[in-house]
């Protein structure tokens, strides 16, 4: 457990974010991160020695989060409160507030294969590689799920804005 720790401490906060972005939660993101460690922990002796270490978390957490989809029924994350009061303050600046809450609400609406590739590429900063091992997907799948997912979401954060400028008028 001595040689694990030092290993495993360092990619915490990323599949925390990873976690927080998924499922719009501390709470339900910090409970999916202990069972990515404790599934990775019971699983040690069996992963690959050579393998990514960072990619394998990601894979475990991933896997578990759609596990956790399908129990609820593919409901589908919701958007918590809690994302909500991260956004900044409006009076210091209206745009920054409206415009992350566009990219929260654009998030919502992705199906989840593009969100994924879109939070580990561009939020997490895995490759291609990195993200199509997590995903266990060809690389050409992760490219043309991230198009269209940066597709979408410039195409809602540019409605959203359209959206507010004519309620506003």
């Amino acid at each position: 457990m001595d040689e694990i720790a030092p290993l495993i401490e360092p990619q915490i906060p990323a599949l925390r974010r990873y976690a927080v972005a998924l499922l719009r939660d501390r709470e339900a993101a910090d409970d999916l991160v202990q069972d990515t460690l404790e599934r990775a922990l019971s699983a040690w002796s069996g992963r690959r020695r050579d393998g990514d270490l960072r990619a394998w978390l990601f894979t475990i957490e991933r896997n578990l989060f759609l596990a956790a989809v399908r129990r609820r029924g593919r409901r589908g994350a919701d958007l918590g409160a809690e994302a909500l009061e991260q956004v900044p303050d409006p009076s210091a600046d209206p745009g920054a507030a409206l415009g992350a809450r566009d990219v929260l609400a654009g998030l919502d609406t992705l199906p989840e294969e593009q969100r994924s590739v879109l939070l580990l590429v561009a939020v997490e900063d895995l490759s291609y590689a990195e993200a199509a091992q997590v995903l266990g997907v060809p690389l050409g799948t992760v490219m043309s799920r991230l198009s269209r997912a940066r597709t979408r979401m410039r195409g809602f954060v540019e409605t959203g804005r359209t959206g507010l400028l004519r309620r506003v008028k």
